[in-house]
């Protein structure tokens, strides 16, 4: 193991996020609870959270979050954003975890 810490949720030089993208896109349910806390904690602005909202559908809701805010928050602001996940869909990040 090398000397720099690495994240707790990383997988083949991926975060977990980026790894289970397509899942979290197709299955996350609860899309309004998590862009509220994302935008309590302060991973989104107001203005990314209104485009997501804008869109129709969970998925399209979720993409724009994965094309925008996410990819620039880094892996900090990904923990955070799994976290919330954690709160909110726990059998569905069990579910991704043991795969």
């Amino acid at each position: 193991m090398s000397g720099t810490p690495g994240p707790k949720n990383m997988m083949k030089d991926k975060h977990f996020v980026d790894h289970h993208r397509t899942a979290l896109i197709d299955r996350v349910s609860q899309v309004e609870p998590l862009l509220d806390r994302l935008l309590d904690r302060g991973i989104i602005t107001q203005n990314a959270y209104s485009e997501v909202r804008a869109n129709r559908t969970n998925q399209k809701k979720m993409r724009e979050l994965f094309d925008g805010p996410l990819k620039a928050c880094g892996p900090k602001g990904k923990d955070i954003f799994l976290d919330i996940l954690m709160d909110l869909e726990p059998f569905l990040i069990i579910d991704l975890k043991g795969e």
